[in-house]
Protein backbone atom coordinates (compact mmCIF):
# COMPACT_ATOMS: atom_id res chain seq x y z
CA UNK A 1 0.00 0.00 0.00
CA UNK A 2 0.73 3.64 -0.73
CA UNK A 3 2.43 5.68 2.09
CA UNK A 4 2.03 9.58 0.52
CA UNK A 5 -0.51 10.68 -1.84
CA UNK A 6 -0.82 13.67 -3.99
CA UNK A 7 -4.12 14.69 -4.49
CA UNK A 8 -4.01 16.49 -8.02
CA UNK A 9 -6.99 18.34 -7.62
CA UNK A 10 -9.45 20.94 -6.07
CA UNK A 11 -13.21 21.30 -4.20
CA UNK A 12 -14.86 18.37 -2.89
CA UNK A 13 -13.12 15.62 -4.49
CA UNK A 14 -10.01 16.56 -3.03
CA UNK A 15 -11.65 16.62 0.22
CA UNK A 16 -12.75 13.23 -0.48
CA UNK A 17 -9.73 11.69 -1.39
CA UNK A 18 -8.29 13.13 2.00
CA UNK A 19 -10.65 11.30 3.45
CA UNK A 20 -10.09 8.15 2.06
CA UNK A 21 -6.94 8.33 2.43
CA UNK A 22 -6.43 8.67 6.13
CA UNK A 23 -9.18 5.98 6.44
CA UNK A 24 -6.43 3.68 4.64
CA UNK A 25 -3.76 5.36 6.91
CA UNK A 26 -2.13 7.15 3.81
CA UNK A 27 -1.01 10.73 4.74
CA UNK A 28 -2.57 12.68 1.56
CA UNK A 29 -1.17 15.62 0.33
CA UNK A 30 -2.88 18.46 -1.74
CA UNK A 31 -2.02 20.27 -4.80
CA UNK A 32 -3.50 23.85 -4.81
CA UNK A 33 -3.56 26.62 -7.02
CA UNK A 34 -2.93 30.41 -5.22
CA UNK A 35 -6.77 30.40 -5.74
CA UNK A 36 -7.48 28.24 -3.18
CA UNK A 37 -5.19 28.64 -0.77
CA UNK A 38 -7.78 28.81 1.60
CA UNK A 39 -10.02 26.06 0.68
CA UNK A 40 -10.94 23.07 2.85
CA UNK A 41 -8.72 20.52 1.51
CA UNK A 42 -5.60 22.20 1.68
CA UNK A 43 -6.76 23.25 5.31
CA UNK A 44 -7.60 19.50 6.22
CA UNK A 45 -4.80 17.40 4.38
CA UNK A 46 -1.73 16.29 6.38
CA UNK A 47 0.47 18.46 3.63
CA UNK A 48 -0.26 21.08 1.16
CA UNK A 49 1.97 22.24 -1.52
CA UNK A 50 1.23 25.46 -3.92
CA UNK A 51 1.25 24.00 -7.66
CA UNK A 52 1.27 27.39 -9.42
CA UNK A 53 -1.52 30.47 -10.29
CA UNK A 54 -5.28 30.38 -10.60
CA UNK A 55 -5.37 29.80 -14.08
CA UNK A 56 -5.56 25.68 -14.39
CA UNK A 57 -3.23 25.56 -17.50
CA UNK A 58 -0.84 26.64 -15.14
CA UNK A 59 -0.86 24.85 -12.31
CA UNK A 60 -4.03 22.07 -12.41
CA UNK A 61 -3.30 21.21 -16.13
CA UNK A 62 0.77 21.33 -15.87
CA UNK A 63 2.43 18.01 -14.99
CA UNK A 64 6.08 19.17 -14.19
CA UNK A 65 4.15 21.36 -11.67
CA UNK A 66 2.16 18.44 -10.38
CA UNK A 67 5.36 16.06 -10.75
CA UNK A 68 7.74 18.51 -8.90
CA UNK A 69 4.51 18.41 -6.34
CA UNK A 70 4.94 14.92 -5.62
CA UNK A 71 8.63 14.06 -5.58
CA UNK A 72 9.32 17.41 -3.65
CA UNK A 73 6.91 16.17 -1.02
CA UNK A 74 7.85 12.76 -1.14
CA UNK A 75 4.46 11.06 -2.34
CA UNK A 76 4.34 7.86 -4.09
CA UNK A 77 1.39 8.08 -6.20
CA UNK A 78 -0.74 10.77 -7.63
CA UNK A 79 -4.48 10.85 -7.32
CA UNK A 80 -5.81 13.16 -9.88
CA UNK A 81 -9.92 13.06 -8.60
CA UNK A 82 -11.75 13.75 -12.05
CA UNK A 83 -11.51 16.74 -14.38
CA UNK A 84 -8.06 17.85 -15.39
CA UNK A 85 -5.67 15.43 -15.76
CA UNK A 86 -7.49 12.36 -14.52
CA UNK A 87 -8.11 10.85 -17.84
CA UNK A 88 -4.57 11.91 -20.15
CA UNK A 89 -2.62 8.65 -20.59
CA UNK A 90 0.50 11.00 -21.58
CA UNK A 91 0.08 12.34 -18.07
CA UNK A 92 -0.37 8.82 -16.61
CA UNK A 93 2.61 7.76 -18.42
CA UNK A 94 4.72 10.41 -16.98
CA UNK A 95 3.61 9.70 -13.59
CA UNK A 96 5.25 6.23 -14.08
CA UNK A 97 7.98 7.53 -15.68
CA UNK A 98 8.87 9.43 -12.14
CA UNK A 99 8.65 6.19 -10.50
CA UNK A 100 5.25 7.05 -9.12
CA UNK A 101 2.02 5.35 -9.27
CA UNK A 102 -0.92 6.67 -11.15
CA UNK A 103 -4.51 5.85 -9.40
CA UNK A 104 -6.34 5.53 -11.86
CA UNK A 105 -6.27 2.85 -15.15
CA UNK A 106 -2.66 2.46 -16.28
CA UNK A 107 -1.26 4.53 -18.71
CA UNK A 108 -1.56 1.77 -21.51
CA UNK A 109 -4.95 1.27 -20.39
CA UNK A 110 -5.59 5.38 -20.75
CA UNK A 111 -4.53 5.33 -24.37
CA UNK A 112 -6.96 2.06 -25.28
CA UNK A 113 -10.00 4.19 -24.24
CA UNK A 114 -8.63 7.84 -25.11
CA UNK A 115 -10.83 8.34 -28.18
CA UNK A 116 -14.81 8.08 -27.41
CA UNK A 117 -15.07 6.72 -31.18
CA UNK A 118 -12.15 4.14 -31.07
CA UNK A 119 -13.95 3.03 -27.89
CA UNK A 120 -17.26 2.46 -29.49
CA UNK A 121 -15.43 0.22 -31.87
CA UNK A 122 -13.53 -1.61 -29.19
CA UNK A 123 -16.52 -1.85 -27.04
CA UNK A 124 -19.19 -3.25 -29.93
CA UNK A 125 -16.78 -5.88 -30.81
CA UNK A 126 -17.47 -6.81 -27.00
CA UNK A 127 -21.30 -7.11 -27.63
CA UNK A 128 -22.12 -3.35 -26.13
CA UNK A 129 -25.25 -1.96 -29.02
CA UNK A 130 -23.94 1.51 -30.24
CA UNK A 131 -25.92 4.53 -31.21
CA UNK A 132 -25.15 5.30 -34.73
CA UNK A 133 -22.71 7.41 -35.38
CA UNK A 134 -19.75 8.92 -37.64
CA UNK A 135 -17.45 6.52 -39.43
CA UNK A 136 -14.17 8.10 -37.65
CA UNK A 137 -13.55 11.45 -36.47
CA UNK A 138 -14.95 14.14 -38.59
CA UNK A 139 -12.23 15.47 -40.61
CA UNK A 140 -13.61 18.40 -41.89
CA UNK A 141 -17.26 20.54 -42.23
CA UNK A 142 -18.12 18.77 -45.86
CA UNK A 143 -17.40 15.53 -44.17
CA UNK A 144 -19.66 16.09 -41.28
CA UNK A 145 -22.62 17.47 -43.42
CA UNK A 146 -22.08 13.87 -45.07
CA UNK A 147 -21.75 11.75 -41.88
CA UNK A 148 -24.78 13.77 -40.85
CA UNK A 149 -26.97 13.13 -43.79
CA UNK A 150 -26.09 9.33 -43.67
CA UNK A 151 -27.03 8.93 -40.04
CA UNK A 152 -29.98 11.63 -40.14
CA UNK A 153 -30.58 14.81 -38.38
CA UNK A 154 -31.06 15.11 -35.60
CA UNK A 155 -27.23 14.32 -34.97
CA UNK A 156 -25.04 15.36 -31.19
CA UNK A 157 -21.88 16.52 -31.85
CA UNK A 158 -19.68 15.25 -29.52
CA UNK A 159 -15.15 16.00 -28.61
CA UNK A 160 -13.38 12.79 -28.78
CA UNK A 161 -11.85 13.89 -25.77
CA UNK A 162 -13.35 14.94 -22.41
CA UNK A 163 -16.11 15.17 -20.52
CA UNK A 164 -18.85 17.12 -18.94
CA UNK A 165 -20.98 18.41 -21.67
CA UNK A 166 -18.61 20.37 -23.07
CA UNK A 167 -17.72 20.61 -26.34
CA UNK A 168 -21.23 18.57 -27.37
CA UNK A 169 -24.04 20.07 -29.84
CA UNK A 170 -27.20 19.15 -30.89
CA UNK A 171 -28.19 19.83 -34.65
CA UNK A 172 -31.20 19.07 -36.00
CA UNK A 173 -30.53 20.99 -39.71
CA UNK A 174 -27.49 21.44 -41.99
CA UNK A 175 -28.00 25.01 -41.47
CA UNK A 176 -27.12 24.58 -38.01
CA UNK A 177 -23.88 22.02 -38.31
CA UNK A 178 -20.92 24.52 -39.54
CA UNK A 179 -21.79 27.06 -36.44
CA UNK A 180 -22.32 23.79 -34.36
CA UNK A 181 -18.75 22.44 -35.30
CA UNK A 182 -16.61 25.87 -35.10
CA UNK A 183 -18.27 26.00 -31.64
CA UNK A 184 -17.39 22.60 -30.64
CA UNK A 185 -13.96 22.69 -31.66
CA UNK A 186 -13.68 25.59 -29.72
CA UNK A 187 -14.52 24.22 -26.68
CA UNK A 188 -13.30 20.94 -26.56
CA UNK A 189 -9.71 22.70 -27.41
CA UNK A 190 -9.95 24.79 -24.17
CA UNK A 191 -11.33 22.66 -22.28
CA UNK A 192 -8.96 19.18 -23.36
CA UNK A 193 -6.44 20.50 -25.93
CA UNK A 194 -8.20 18.40 -28.39
CA UNK A 195 -10.48 19.77 -30.62
CA UNK A 196 -11.20 16.20 -32.30
CA UNK A 197 -15.04 15.35 -32.59
CA UNK A 198 -17.64 12.90 -34.07
CA UNK A 199 -20.91 12.45 -34.40
CA UNK A 200 -23.92 10.48 -33.08
CA UNK A 201 -27.23 9.85 -33.88
CA UNK A 202 -29.81 11.86 -31.60
CA UNK A 203 -32.13 10.44 -29.38
CA UNK A 204 -35.10 11.90 -28.47
CA UNK A 205 -36.78 11.73 -25.36
CA UNK A 206 -33.72 9.62 -24.32
CA UNK A 207 -32.35 8.72 -20.54
CA UNK A 208 -29.11 8.96 -19.48
CA UNK A 209 -28.33 5.64 -17.46
CA UNK A 210 -24.65 4.54 -16.55
CA UNK A 211 -22.90 1.61 -15.05
CA UNK A 212 -20.24 1.85 -12.20
CA UNK A 213 -17.73 -1.24 -12.91
CA UNK A 214 -14.23 -2.08 -10.68
CA UNK A 215 -11.52 -4.30 -12.43
CA UNK A 216 -8.65 -5.05 -10.85
CA UNK A 217 -4.84 -6.41 -12.53
CA UNK A 218 -5.95 -9.40 -12.48
CA UNK A 219 -8.82 -9.38 -14.44
CA UNK A 220 -11.29 -9.69 -11.88
CA UNK A 221 -14.11 -7.47 -12.26
CA UNK A 222 -17.35 -6.47 -10.85
CA UNK A 223 -19.90 -4.19 -11.58
CA UNK A 224 -21.59 -2.12 -8.72
CA UNK A 225 -25.38 -1.63 -10.37
CA UNK A 226 -26.71 1.38 -12.45
CA UNK A 227 -27.68 5.07 -11.74
CA UNK A 228 -29.80 7.63 -13.90
CA UNK A 229 -28.12 10.84 -14.69
CA UNK A 230 -31.39 11.80 -17.10
CA UNK A 231 -31.86 15.36 -15.29
CA UNK A 232 -29.23 17.60 -16.86
CA UNK A 233 -28.99 21.23 -18.11
CA UNK A 234 -26.96 21.63 -21.33
CA UNK A 235 -25.43 17.76 -21.35
CA UNK A 236 -24.38 18.59 -18.04
CA UNK A 237 -25.61 16.76 -14.93
CA UNK A 238 -27.65 18.19 -12.05
CA UNK A 239 -29.31 14.99 -10.30
CA UNK A 240 -27.86 11.43 -10.33
CA UNK A 241 -30.30 8.82 -8.35
CA UNK A 242 -30.50 4.83 -8.15
CA UNK A 243 -31.73 2.48 -8.47
CA UNK A 244 -32.79 3.97 -12.22
CA UNK A 245 -36.13 4.05 -12.22
CA UNK A 246 -38.06 2.72 -15.25
CA UNK A 247 -35.85 -0.23 -15.56
CA UNK A 248 -36.89 -3.95 -14.90
CA UNK A 249 -35.00 -6.38 -12.59
CA UNK A 250 -34.51 -8.45 -15.75
CA UNK A 251 -33.34 -5.26 -18.15
CA UNK A 252 -31.29 -3.95 -14.88
CA UNK A 253 -29.27 -7.36 -14.82
CA UNK A 254 -28.94 -7.78 -18.51
CA UNK A 255 -27.32 -4.24 -18.78
CA UNK A 256 -25.20 -4.31 -15.58
CA UNK A 257 -23.39 -7.89 -16.49
CA UNK A 258 -23.48 -6.48 -20.45
CA UNK A 259 -21.36 -3.76 -19.19
CA UNK A 260 -18.43 -5.54 -16.91
CA UNK A 261 -18.21 -8.30 -19.07
CA UNK A 262 -17.68 -6.01 -22.55
CA UNK A 263 -14.86 -4.10 -20.24
CA UNK A 264 -13.13 -6.65 -18.80
CA UNK A 265 -12.92 -8.31 -22.30
CA UNK A 266 -11.34 -5.18 -23.39
CA UNK A 267 -8.74 -5.20 -20.78
CA UNK A 268 -9.98 -2.27 -18.45
CA UNK A 269 -8.40 -1.71 -15.55
CA UNK A 270 -9.49 0.33 -12.03
CA UNK A 271 -12.81 1.82 -11.28
CA UNK A 272 -14.88 3.46 -14.56
CA UNK A 273 -18.27 4.30 -15.30
CA UNK A 274 -20.02 2.93 -18.74
CA UNK A 275 -22.59 5.92 -19.71
CA UNK A 276 -25.50 4.48 -22.13
CA UNK A 277 -29.08 5.89 -23.51
CA UNK A 278 -32.01 4.63 -23.42
CA UNK A 279 -35.29 5.56 -26.11
CA UNK A 280 -38.36 5.18 -25.27
CA UNK A 281 -38.92 1.51 -25.99
CA UNK A 282 -36.13 0.78 -23.30
CA UNK A 283 -33.47 -0.12 -25.69
CA UNK A 284 -30.29 0.89 -24.34
CA UNK A 285 -27.24 2.26 -26.56
CA UNK A 286 -23.11 2.85 -25.26
CA UNK A 287 -22.24 6.24 -25.86
CA UNK A 288 -18.75 6.20 -23.76
CA UNK A 289 -16.67 5.31 -20.57
CA UNK A 290 -15.70 7.28 -17.96
CA UNK A 291 -11.92 6.25 -16.83
CA UNK A 292 -11.73 7.48 -13.40
CA UNK A 293 -14.10 8.86 -10.23
CA UNK A 294 -17.32 9.99 -11.36
CA UNK A 295 -18.91 12.89 -9.17
CA UNK A 296 -22.12 10.96 -8.90
CA UNK A 297 -19.88 8.01 -6.89
CA UNK A 298 -21.59 8.28 -3.81
CA UNK A 299 -25.17 7.30 -4.67
CA UNK A 300 -23.41 3.82 -5.39
CA UNK A 301 -21.69 4.13 -2.30
CA UNK A 302 -25.10 5.08 -0.48
CA UNK A 303 -26.49 1.84 -2.26
CA UNK A 304 -23.98 -0.78 -1.55
CA UNK A 305 -21.91 0.61 1.87
CA UNK A 306 -18.52 0.32 -0.54
CA UNK A 307 -16.06 3.13 -0.68
CA UNK A 308 -15.31 3.68 -4.38
CA UNK A 309 -12.03 6.19 -3.51
CA UNK A 310 -10.77 3.36 -1.70
CA UNK A 311 -11.51 1.09 -4.04
CA UNK A 312 -9.56 2.93 -6.94
CA UNK A 313 -6.43 2.98 -4.30
CA UNK A 314 -6.22 -0.30 -3.68
CA UNK A 315 -6.60 -1.83 -6.85
CA UNK A 316 -3.66 0.63 -8.09
CA UNK A 317 -1.69 -0.04 -5.31
CA UNK A 318 -2.05 -4.07 -7.13
CA UNK A 319 -4.25 -5.57 -4.51
CA UNK A 320 -6.90 -7.31 -5.37
CA UNK A 321 -10.81 -6.48 -5.51
CA UNK A 322 -10.97 -9.13 -2.85
CA UNK A 323 -14.93 -9.30 -3.09
CA UNK A 324 -17.28 -10.80 -5.88
CA UNK A 325 -20.31 -10.39 -7.33
CA UNK A 326 -22.04 -12.06 -4.99
CA UNK A 327 -20.67 -9.80 -2.36
CA UNK A 328 -22.20 -6.63 -4.10
CA UNK A 329 -25.11 -5.61 -2.40
CA UNK A 330 -27.52 -2.90 -3.02
CA UNK A 331 -30.06 -1.40 -0.44
CA UNK A 332 -32.71 0.93 -0.61
CA UNK A 333 -33.06 4.45 -2.86
CA UNK A 334 -30.48 7.09 -3.26
CA UNK A 335 -30.52 10.71 -4.72
CA UNK A 336 -27.70 12.93 -5.53
CA UNK A 337 -27.85 16.57 -6.18
CA UNK A 338 -25.17 18.66 -7.36
CA UNK A 339 -25.47 22.48 -5.40
CA UNK A 340 -24.07 24.55 -7.96
CA UNK A 341 -22.87 28.21 -7.91
CA UNK A 342 -25.62 29.60 -10.54
CA UNK A 343 -28.45 31.58 -11.22
CA UNK A 344 -31.13 29.54 -13.22
CA UNK A 345 -33.05 32.77 -13.77
CA UNK A 346 -29.94 33.92 -15.68
CA UNK A 347 -29.58 30.82 -17.83
CA UNK A 348 -27.48 28.44 -15.28
CA UNK A 349 -24.94 31.83 -14.91
CA UNK A 350 -22.12 30.85 -12.65
CA UNK A 351 -22.19 33.05 -9.63
CA UNK A 352 -18.49 33.72 -7.39
CA UNK A 353 -17.97 35.61 -4.57
CA UNK A 354 -18.09 35.03 -0.35
CA UNK A 355 -20.42 32.47 1.16
CA UNK A 356 -21.09 34.32 3.82
CA UNK A 357 -23.24 31.70 5.54
CA UNK A 358 -22.72 27.81 5.13
CA UNK A 359 -24.82 25.32 7.00
CA UNK A 360 -25.10 21.63 5.74
CA UNK A 361 -28.30 19.49 6.33
CA UNK A 362 -28.72 16.42 8.55
CA UNK A 363 -30.69 13.69 9.40
CA UNK A 364 -31.45 9.94 9.20
CA UNK A 365 -29.69 8.83 5.25
CA UNK A 366 -28.56 12.35 4.60
CA UNK A 367 -24.73 13.35 3.80
CA UNK A 368 -22.76 16.45 2.47
CA UNK A 369 -19.75 16.08 0.76
CA UNK A 370 -18.22 19.87 0.23
CA UNK A 371 -15.49 21.82 0.22
CA UNK A 372 -17.49 24.88 1.87
CA UNK A 373 -17.60 26.97 4.61
CA UNK A 374 -18.94 30.14 5.89
CA UNK A 375 -16.71 32.99 5.02
CA UNK A 376 -15.38 31.04 2.12
CA UNK A 377 -14.56 32.50 -0.89
CA UNK A 378 -15.69 30.65 -4.62
CA UNK A 379 -13.34 31.81 -6.87
CA UNK A 380 -14.53 32.60 -10.87
CA UNK A 381 -11.44 30.46 -12.92
CA UNK A 382 -13.35 26.36 -11.80
CA UNK A 383 -16.74 24.15 -11.80
CA UNK A 384 -19.22 26.09 -9.91
CA UNK A 385 -20.04 22.77 -8.16
CA UNK A 386 -20.06 23.51 -4.39
CA UNK A 387 -21.35 20.85 -2.84
CA UNK A 388 -23.17 17.56 -3.14
CA UNK A 389 -26.10 16.76 -1.40
CA UNK A 390 -26.73 12.84 -1.28
CA UNK A 391 -29.72 11.62 0.38
CA UNK A 392 -31.16 7.90 0.91
CA UNK A 393 -34.17 5.85 1.64
CA UNK A 394 -35.68 2.62 1.75
CA UNK A 395 -37.03 3.31 -1.49
CA UNK A 396 -37.96 6.01 -3.58
CA UNK A 397 -40.66 7.92 -1.89
CA UNK A 398 -38.78 7.66 1.16
CA UNK A 399 -35.50 9.84 -0.46
CA UNK A 400 -38.02 11.89 -2.08
CA UNK A 401 -39.11 13.07 0.97
CA UNK A 402 -35.93 13.47 3.40
CA UNK A 403 -34.83 14.93 0.25
CA UNK A 404 -37.26 17.26 0.25
CA UNK A 405 -35.96 18.45 4.05
CA UNK A 406 -32.48 18.25 3.31
CA UNK A 407 -32.83 20.92 0.84
CA UNK A 408 -34.59 23.33 3.03
CA UNK A 409 -32.23 23.00 5.47
CA UNK A 410 -29.55 23.39 3.14
CA UNK A 411 -28.15 27.38 3.77
CA UNK A 412 -25.77 29.13 1.48
CA UNK A 413 -25.81 32.90 2.18
CA UNK A 414 -24.28 35.28 -0.22
CA UNK A 415 -24.26 33.26 -3.56
CA UNK A 416 -27.43 32.09 -5.67
CA UNK A 417 -27.43 28.63 -6.03
CA UNK A 418 -29.81 26.16 -7.68
CA UNK A 419 -31.55 24.89 -4.56
CA UNK A 420 -34.41 26.14 -5.88
CA UNK A 421 -34.02 23.73 -9.45
CA UNK A 422 -33.96 21.12 -7.15
CA UNK A 423 -36.89 21.85 -4.97
CA UNK A 424 -39.31 22.32 -8.43
CA UNK A 425 -37.83 18.51 -9.87
CA UNK A 426 -38.81 17.71 -6.51
CA UNK A 427 -42.50 18.86 -7.58
CA UNK A 428 -42.29 17.80 -10.80
CA UNK A 429 -44.80 15.43 -12.17
CA UNK A 430 -42.45 13.94 -14.61
CA UNK A 431 -39.57 13.34 -12.04
CA UNK A 432 -42.06 12.14 -9.66
CA UNK A 433 -43.25 9.72 -11.79
CA UNK A 434 -39.78 8.34 -12.77
CA UNK A 435 -40.56 9.85 -16.52
CA UNK A 436 -37.30 12.16 -16.59
CA UNK A 437 -35.40 12.22 -19.93
CA UNK A 438 -32.57 13.92 -20.68
CA UNK A 439 -34.21 17.29 -22.08
CA UNK A 440 -36.85 18.14 -18.94
CA UNK A 441 -35.03 21.41 -18.12
CA UNK A 442 -33.46 22.24 -21.66
CA UNK A 443 -36.81 21.97 -22.83
CA UNK A 444 -38.17 24.84 -21.40
CA UNK A 445 -35.44 26.34 -19.56
CA UNK A 446 -34.20 27.43 -15.84
CA UNK A 447 -36.33 30.50 -15.37
CA UNK A 448 -39.67 28.97 -17.23
CA UNK A 449 -39.48 25.63 -14.92
CA UNK A 450 -39.24 27.73 -11.83
CA UNK A 451 -41.94 29.43 -12.79
CA UNK A 452 -43.69 26.80 -13.71
CA UNK A 453 -43.53 25.10 -9.90
CA UNK A 454 -44.02 28.29 -8.50
CA UNK A 455 -47.56 28.26 -10.35
CA UNK A 456 -48.42 24.15 -9.01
Amino acid sequence: MFRKILIANRGEIALRIVRAARALGIEAVVAYSEADRESLPVQLADEAICVGPADARRSYLSAPAVISAAIVTGCDAVHPGYGFLSEDEGFAEVVRAHELTFIGPPPEVLERFASKEATRRLLAGHGLPMVPGSNGMLRDDGHALEEAERIGFPVLIKPSAGGGGKGMRMVRSPRELETALTIGRSEARAAFGDDSLYMEKWIEDNRHVEVQVAVDRFGHGIHLGERDCSVQRRHQKLLEEAPAPGLSPAARSELCERAIRAVVAAGYENVGTLEFLVDRDGNYYFIEINCRIQVEHPVTEALTGIDLVAMQIRIAAGEPLGIAQADVVSRGHAIEFRINAEDADADFQPQAGIVDRFLAPGGPGVRVDSHVYSGYEVPPFYDSLLAKLIVWGPDRPTAIARSRVALDELLVEGLVTNVPIHQALLANEAFLEGRMTTNLLDRVGGAAFLAAAARA
